[in-house]
């Protein structure tokens, strides 16, 4: 295995995506690659599946371009793993076979897309800008789902209790007789919960809950 194909340091979030091209075929490796690489991406190459997993690093944005038939590990089985795992990187599935029902479950795992080869130069471009825009959009997400998860860390018990509550439309006075406490020890506390949380207004803690994906534990 040449320097090309062996794993770099790791590098902060900020660094530029990688497109990630797994295929035991060395010539295709290269040539993809190097097709890549022509429009301005990083390109690290790898001759199996085994051999990406075990340079991969999460942290470092990018995309993933993958044969479906290889030695060993294949890329559906590869597909799998990921998702076992939890990774998200986006995929492009390749393949020399024209496989409709191995198709059918690479875009039903949430493959970009599927593309027989030879494959059109700019299709593949294409799906490769696609993937990196979704990856970006991912972290994004995922980001923000950290920073509201970060928050909710933050609350006492009895503050997530009126959180949940909140969210669901609970008024303070239902809060008070749900939770058998006083309607100023609700005030104190929500108003407490909502500096922890960040939020100025009940509709805006509910937009920052439903939109990061965190789910309230409703009563």
């Amino acid at each position: 295995m040449g320097p090309a194909e062996t794993r770099e340091d790791a590098a902060p979030s900020a660094a530029p995506p990688i497109v990630h091209v797994v295929d035991d075929d060395d010539a295709l490796r290269k040539m993809t690659a190097l097709l890549i690489e022509s429009v301005g991406f990083e390109a690290h190459r790898h001759p199996s599946a085994e051999a990406f997993l075990e340079a991969y690093d999460p942290g470092r944005p990018g995309c993933l371009v993958l044969d479906v038939r290889m030695q060993g590990m294949s890329g559906l089985e590869l597909q799998r793993e990921l998702a076992a795992r939890g990774i998200r990187i986006p995929v492009i599935m390749l393949t020399g076979h024209g496989d409709v029902p191995m198709a059918v479950e690479a875009m039903r795992m949430g493959a970009v897309d599927f593309i027989e080869k030879p494959f059109h130069e700019q299709r593949l471009l294409d799906r490769v800008h696609q993937a990196i825009a979704q990856d970006a959009r991912d972290r994004r997400e995922e980001a923000a789902r950290a920073e509201v998860r970060s928050r909710l860390a933050l609350l006492s018990e009895r503050e997530r209790e009126v959180l949940d509550r909140v969210v669901v439309g609970r008024a303070n006075r239902q809060i008070a007789a749900e939770l058998g406490v006083g309607g100023k020890a609700v005030e104190a506390c929500r108003s407490r919960m909502m500096k922890k949380m960040r939020v100025h207004s009940a509709a805006e803690l509910v937009h920052l809950v439903c939109t990061s994906g965190v789910q309230a534990d409703t009563p």
